[in-house]
């Protein structure tokens, strides 16, 4: 069973304990839930970077008491040049999941930043922390170096053959090999280009001379991102998607819209409230969370993509009719077949909330190992 644990002075969640560390400071120092997640945010990329990156994307909920959550989208688009034609004529027929024909979205991590900054200035203007003392713990470890983990040590192993030839992977994750559990990771390029995140903002990374730099290392390795699409990215203040949960602890719970998977989680949890499993143990708790499971998959392939494609409302896949109808496609004593092959699922969560109740929850994503 899960225990809670609890706190009058704030907490932070990460997958790595000098990211919860950068945060827990930012708190200690007065910062709100918002700028211990930057800081958080910018630790793991560097002390945990075969799963995360600020080359990622990232999604923000936004709890602020007194007010409606908000939602923040820093995923960044298609490249303009992105097109079917593109791989065709490269002999493909579908998108690769490695080298410079998969690079081909925007980098939205640091724009979901930069909002969330503006965000957090917004609720108490002029006493924001300076982004430089947000940084600090990641542009430390970056160029001291971080004690390579079980984990990356495993991951760099089992996907070498797939990045040892990527230009630069080489010379900064496995410089003498494959890096064994324990040795120090260096790296100062990151620890640069932090520091000008630091000096000029976020935005530097789409309209400044970072911009300008990352596209032209884009273009040289063969992708089909440029400039203009780096221009054109901003992260997005939204609405997100709720849902009423019912028995136990009464509750209305938030989380992202399309194009995550936000709403496949929000309905997992109201189709199992609705069935109603009297106990958290055995056969009708663990039946039904696989099969409200199952439900909830259906219909997040079915319909979630990219929200401009969508030919339904999300929220109308929260319907209490749409939730009902679920229900009842579930035989309480037989597993539904799953049609579908089993897939490996992973990524980095974080989470922070202050003294004054403000929280984050917080997703900051690569996709692939190493991106």
């Amino acid at each position: 069973m899960l225990r809670s644990k609890w706190s009058t002075r704030g907490m932070v969640s990460a997958p790595h304990h000098l990211a919860a560390q950068a945060g827990s400071d930012i708190l200690r120092e007065g910062g709100n839930a918002i700028e211990a997640m930057i800081a958080a945010a910018a630790s793991v990329a560097v002390v945990y970077p075969h799963m995360n990156s600020i080359g990622g994307d990232g999604f923000w909920l936004v709890h602020v008491p007194g007010r409606e959550p908000v939602a923040i989208d820093a995923c960044g688009a298609a490249a303009r040049n992105a097109t079917a034609e593109l791989y065709r004529e490269a002999g493909l027929t579908a998108i690769p999941s490695r080298g410079p024909l998969a690079a081909n979205t925007v980098a939205g991590t640091l724009s979901g930043w930069e909002a969330a900054l503006a965000l957090s200035a917004s609720l108490k203007p002029g006493r924001s922390l300076p982004l430089g003392r947000l940084l600090e713990h990641a542009v430390y470890h970056a160029e001291h170096g971080v004690p390579v983990s079980k984990s990356q040590s495993g991951l760099t192993r089992d996907k070498r053959a797939e990045l040892e030839d990527v230009p630069g992977f080489a010379a900064c994750y496995m410089p003498d090999g494959v890096p064994p559990v324990g040795a120090l990771l260096k790296q100062p390029r990151l620890g640069r280009t932090l520091r000008s995140i630091a000096s000029a903002g976020p935005g530097d990374f789409y309209r400044g001379d970072l911009a300008r730099s990352v596209a032209e290392d884009l273009r040289r390795a063969g992708s089909p991102l440029t400039l203009a699409d780096l221009n054109a990215q901003h992260g997005i203040q939204g609405t997100p998607l709720s849902v009423r949960v019912r028995h136990g602890a009464p509750a209305r719970l938030f989380n992202f819209p399309p194009p995550t998977q936000g709403l496949a989680s929000l309905l997992i949890l109201a189709v199992y409230d609705r069935l109603e499993v009297a106990s958290a143990d055995g056969f009708e708790h663990l039946h039904g969370m696989v099969e409200a499971t199952k439900q909830a998959f259906m219909i997040r392939d079915r319909h979630v993509t990219d929200p401009a494609h969508m030919s339904v409302d999300p929220a109308s896949l929260l319907s209490e009719a749409s939730i009902a109808g679920q229900v009842a496609a579930i035989d309480r004593r037989r597993a539904l077949t799953w049609p579908r092959p089993t897939s490996s699922g992973d990524t980095v969560w974080m989470g922070a909330i202050d003294a004054d109740g403000m929280a984050v929850s917080f997703i900051q994503s690569l996709y692939w190992e190493f991106g």
